[in-house]
């Protein structure tokens, strides 16, 4: 089993930035990309970002050139770099992993950006 706690939403003004941690604990040998997904109110989850553990990494295009994931060396923490945030960012962000055989999810952090 793999658990993940996220730390770092909030509040912030339109331009602003957050940095957004997910960390990992439990069985995090098996897992194969870890990253961010998010929900706005009456629309589908989407992935925002994730790095595989060859540290390849997938954005979305919407947060291309303003968000940047990372880990640290253990690779058992994950951060989102969040600049130049938007009001559309505004959202339920997720840490979620992908193991072999299973899929694990954080509890969520609410990012809200005014504008």
């Amino acid at each position: 089993q793999v658990l993940l706690l996220e730390s770092g939403g909030g509040l912030v003004e339109a331009g602003g930035s957050l940095r957004l941690s997910c960390a990992a604990s439990g069985r995090t040998f098996s897992i194969k990309a870890i990253g961010w997904y998010r929900q706005a109110p009456g629309k589908q989850r989407e992935l925002v970002a994730e790095i595989s553990r060859d540290s390849s990494t997938n954005y979305a295009d919407s947060v291309k050139g303003r968000f940047t994931i990372s880990r640290d060396n253990a690779g058992d923490t994950v951060y989102l770099q969040m600049n130049s945030l938007k009001p559309e960012d505004t959202a339920v962000y997720y840490c979620h992993a992908t193991t072999l055989t299973y899929d694990y999810w954080g509890q969520g952090t609410q990012v809200t950006v005014s504008s």
